[in-house]
């Protein structure tokens, strides 16, 4: 794998750190849903999508 793709990897993995860190967590926990689902729930399951997509397009650039 080369540095860069590695470098992005390194990158997604402390946004992600960042973004499920309690303080954080603690802004998106209201009574509140969107679509019928809890606000944190759809924040979680939204990032982790993100989160995924991200890494298979850099995955991805690596089989190239």
């Amino acid at each position: 794998m080369k540095k860069r793709h590695i470098q992005k990897l390194l990158l997604l993995s402390f946004v992600l750190l960042l973004a499920f860190n309690f303080p954080i967590l603690l802004l998106f926990n209201s009574a509140e849903s969107v679509l019928g689902i809890p606000v944190i729930l759809f924040y979680v399951f939204i990032l982790w999508l993100i989160s995924a997509l991200i890494s298979l397009i850099i995955f991805k650039k690596f089989n190239e």
